[in-house]
């Protein structure tokens, strides 16, 4: 026998007072949290409850009794379904509030340690059209929205090419336009769609494996250049060449016409072989005059814009003499070890993807920088004494983590190398904290600047300057 399944409460009218972790809105009912999300704090609105635990409910909205004057009006026709830009509901000058409070509370109640004031948030200039890189993914069983699953037509094309609907790994919202990316971001998007639609190429079944179009990347630069690499689940020569043909007669001024056949079962491409179709195989960006290669794997900030103003404050506290040696942890492809190499005696850039320091080592040879070293491996087994005892104690030590922080050993070995100034900056500003209270013992934060690289969604960036003690 299956469990029984309790219909959940539905809570009528709950008076939205905040907003919480990850961009939920919060409300209360008998002492009881409400995480809801797509409300606004002074909303009124009924929630069916989706997620019932001792503390907290997670519930949906579905009725407003009263509109929070703070509320804006939604740009994107797709926004409530599709997964991105959650807070557009929200104006930007109030996003940017909940951010830099964010920060200050996750510092204060996982960090525990004595903080500076906090600097105020340095918003992004661009709210719309601010990313450099999107993936859209192809699939034979598009979203059906509410009218049309009400309607009695019998809607025989399901083909649609956009962003995966949260929690649903195999429906996806046919996008019509997305404001993120500039263009010729959409106009290339739906070329391919309505040329694949005219041939009755088949989109993507993720359950089935099957179908010839999967997943589409196009990456745009600060300098106006463009790739576009469409990935194909098998190869067929003749209509990949037919489609090319077609998209390079319409953007004679794309960059990079890359592709990829990926016949295995999941949808990344870090392990397959991408060919160029036509064109070169990278494309540039530019921050202060330095050059950097963006190849179809390579990670970059996808905020470009906001991404100088990032390392910029990187720049400011590590305050620089051209005397120091600079370890840049977590380096990537060496963005941030390359534009302070200028102000540093070296900089030693240290990063786990192999790929990625190749470019690192490419991007120093672009921009004739010959004080900067790199090595590719896991953090933890590299950053040791004998590593110093090579290339030099670091005085300034630069840490770019991913989400999860950084390792224990790595935390350790820094507070054994004992640099005079920790620049740490951070996608995450919980884990960020959790580091920042094992690094307490030795070191004291000084300074600290959010930095907002995604307008309309809760993430932020945050910059902490630690000095030793």
């Amino acid at each position: 026998m299956g469990r029984s399944r309790k219909k959940k409460p539905l809570l009528e009218r709950v008076v939205i007072s905040d907003v919480a972790a990850e961009g939920k809105a919060l409300g209360k009912v008998n002492e009881t949290v409400v995480f809801v999300p797509l409300a606004a704090p002074g909303d009124i609105v009924d929630v069916q409850v989706t997620k019932k635990r001792k503390k907290y409910y997670e519930g949906r909205p579905v009725r407003f009794h009263h509109l929070s004057e703070m509320r804006s009006e939604p740009f994107c026709e797709h926004f409530g379904t599709c997964g991105g830009c959650k807070w557009q509901h929200l104006p930007y000058t109030e996003q940017v509030k909940y951010k830099e409070r964010e920060v200050f509370n996750n510092l204060q109640r996982i960090g525990k340690v004595e903080l500076p004031d906090i600097n105020p948030i340095l918003p992004s200039p661009e709210e719309r059209f601010y990313r450099n890189k999107l993936e859209y993914t192809f699939s034979n069983k598009r979203w059906l929205s509410a009218e049309e699953m009400e309607s009695d037509e019998i809607i025989e094309n399901k083909n649609g090419v956009g962003f995966h609907i949260p929690g649903m790994f195999d429906k996806v919202i046919d996008i019509k336009e997305c404001h993120l990316q500039r263009q010729p971001s959409n106009d290339i998007r739906m070329a391919i769609r309505n040329f694949a639609l005219q041939h009755q190429w088949p989109f993507f079944d993720l359950r089935a494996q099957e179908g010839f179009l999967r997943t589409l990347i196009i990456r745009t630069s600060s300098t106006g250049e463009t790739m576009v690499i469409v990935v194909f689940f098998y190869e067929d020569e003749e209509k990949r060449n037919l489609l090319f043909d077609h998209l390079e007669e319409k953007f004679p001024d794309v960059t990079s016409w890359m592709y990829v056949i990926n016949e295995k079962a999941n949808d990344t491409i870090t392990d397959q072989e991408v060919k160029l179709q036509k064109g070169r195989d990278h494309i540039f960006e530019e921050m202060e005059g330095l050059k950097f290669k963006i190849g179809p794997k390579s990670f970059y900030q996808t905020n470009s814009q906001q991404a100088y103003t990032l390392y910029k404050v990187a720049r400011e506290f590590a305050n620089l003499t051209g005397n120091e040696v600079v370890y840049d942890l977590y380096t990537g492809t060496g963005t941030i070890a390359n534009f302070v190499a200028r102000q540093a005696r070296k900089v030693v850039g240290i990063e786990y993807v192999p790929e990625a320091i190749e470019d690192a080592h490419l991007n120093s040879e672009i921009n004739n920088i010959s004080n900067t070293k790199f090595y590719a491996g896991d953090m933890k087994d590299l950053l040791k004494h004998d590593l110093f005892e090579k290339e030099g104690f670091p005085e300034v030590i630069i840490t770019d983590p991913p989400r999860a922080g950084m390792h224990e050993d790595v935390v350790k070995t820094i507070l054994n190398a004992a640099p005079e100034k920790i620049v740490y900056v951070s996608c995450n500003s919980a884990t960020q904290a959790r580091d920042i209270n094992l690094l307490d013992a030795r070191y004291r934060v000084t300074a600290i600047q959010p930095v907002d690289m995604f307008p309309h969604t809760h993430h932020v960036e945050n910059v902490a300057l630690l000095e030793r003690r």
